[in-house]
């Protein structure tokens, strides 16, 4: 009786690890339980290029290395659409340090921590009130169109943001060990 029970208490052990391995597997052999929803709100958009070899009007000002970018088209309703990315912007709190706005487009002046440039001529990637989300790198991450709310870019902001982390606020290791 002894030894029977000793195997239930092993079987048991080798149960626990094996289960949710067993089930892991079944779920992606067969795509049960795994989600088919997007978690991005914006489209992936990789026929637009890096920032550097868009055609604007001298865009050297302003722009840190290292910060993300939402950059936006200005030619239609450019007071209201400077706004809404300004409360945005605002709304990220202590993140918003880590974001550059970048206005293209539109007349007057800049709301505060807004960058304003100018097409030179205007892209075939480009549609009026277009929002663009840049990496550090000046790649484009994700792009929007004119009708998307502030609340689903804000997501996905938030979500890029918190998952790569501000490597400027991260001390260097030099292989120091002391």
């Amino acid at each position: 009786m002894r030894i029977r029970h000793q195997r239930f208490k092993l079987l048991a052990l080798i149960a626990i690890f094996a289960l949710p391995v067993i089930a892991a597997w079944v779920m992606v052999q067969w795509r049960i339980g795994i989600p088919e929803q997007r978690t991005a709100h914006g489209e992936l958009a990789p026929d637009v290029p890096q920032l550097a070899q868009w055609p604007l009007v001298e865009l050297t000002d302003g722009l840190d290395e290292g910060d993300w970018v939402l950059a936006f088209d200005c030619s239609v309703a450019c007071a209201e659409n400077a706004d809404r990315w300004w409360r945005l912007h605002r709304a990220l709190g202590r993140e918003a340090p880590r974001v550059t706005r970048l206005r293209i487009g539109g007349a007057g002046e800049t709301l505060p921590g807004e960058i304003g440039a100018q097409w030179l001529d205007v892209p075939d990637w480009q549609a009026p009130g277009q929002v663009w989300l840049l990496d550090p790198r000046g790649q484009v991450v994700l792009t929007y169109g004119r009708e998307v709310g502030e609340r689903d870019v804000m997501d996905d902001l938030s979500h890029l943001l918190r998952m790569n982390p501000d490597r400027r606020s991260v001390p260097e290791r030099n292989g120091d060990t002391h």
